[in-house]
């Protein structure tokens, strides 16, 4: 039975390599890192994550400050789902979040439901 794909969970044409809009914070060490929100794609077991040539795998029993560490530098990140409510910092400061421009629309309207503050869109 086909189900209907929602931005959680897109899948590309062609193929079965998952995507999401999803929050990523670098700890490097720190408790507060830059953060950003953009597409991730998976592995096909969905231990491997991918976004814009890096490649991030899980954790094993879970890190210091991070779930998830960049295979090449093998700093931790955190690395989520988007909340609603916009509190997608671990520990809840108030700092600047980068949002990717091919995922801005999408994070507004499907995942905040609200306005763009950028653009001042509403809701589709």
């Amino acid at each position: 039975m086909a189900q209907a794909v929602r931005s959680e969970g897109r899948r590309r044409r062609g193929g079965n390599v998952k995507s999401r809009v999803m929050y990523m914070e670098r700890k490097a060490g720190e408790l507060i890192g830059a953060a950003r929100i953009g597409r991730v794609t998976f592995s096909k077991t969905g231990r491997t994550l991918y976004y814009k040539g890096l490649q991030f795998r899980r954790l094993k029993g879970g890190g210091i400050r991070g779930n998830f560490f960049e295979v090449t530098a093998g700093e931790e990140y955190w690395i989520s789902g988007c909340k609603k409510d916009g509190t997608d910092r671990l520990f809840g400061e108030r700092l600047p979040i980068e949002i990717d421009e091919d995922v801005r629309d999408e994070y507004w309207t499907e995942i905040r439901a609200c306005v763009d503050p950028k653009t001042r869109a509403p809701p589709a």
